[in-house]
């Protein structure tokens, strides 16, 4: 005869609703790691770019490496932040206590905008010559 001491304890299953609920959290997480990617991307080419010019037309760095700069900062954060929400709603998975934050998505959405003005307002006020004198080696 066993007694309950002596019986192995079972380890309690999650439920398929709770397991669903991990794997979205996750799926985002990993949508923001590759928009943080796709961020710092664009911010190195923003760089490059600016770089790529014929010797025979040297002009200084301008300031298309701050806008590649910025990019490229927003997109290390938005990685960072991203891991640290995804730990959080993992939590509040965990205690059946999550609720939606809406300060991520105004958060994100204001850097995106104010990123895309930059890029606007860069593409706008280089001299339209610099344009046509890339050379690629």
């Amino acid at each position: 005869m066993t007694t309950d001491a002596e019986k192995p304890e079972k380890r309690k299953s999650p439920s398929a609703d709770r397991v669903r609920e991990h794997l979205a959290n996750e799926r985002t997480y990993l949508a923001w790691m590759r928009s943080g990617i796709a961020l710092m991307g664009f911010g190195v080419l923003i760089v490059r770019l600016r770089i790529l010019r014929p010797p025979l037309a040297p002009q200084g760095p301008g300031n298309g490496w701050k806008l590649g700069l910025a990019f490229s900062l927003v997109g290390l954060l938005t990685v960072m932040l991203s891991t640290q929400h995804y730990l959080v709603v993992r939590r509040d998975i965990d205690e059946d206590a999550y609720e939606p934050a809406d300060r991520w998505v105004i958060l994100s959405s204001l850097a995106v905008i104010l990123l895309g003005i930059g890029v606007v307002y860069y593409v706008f006020t280089i001299p339209l010559d610099s344009l046509n004198s890339v050379i690629v080696e």
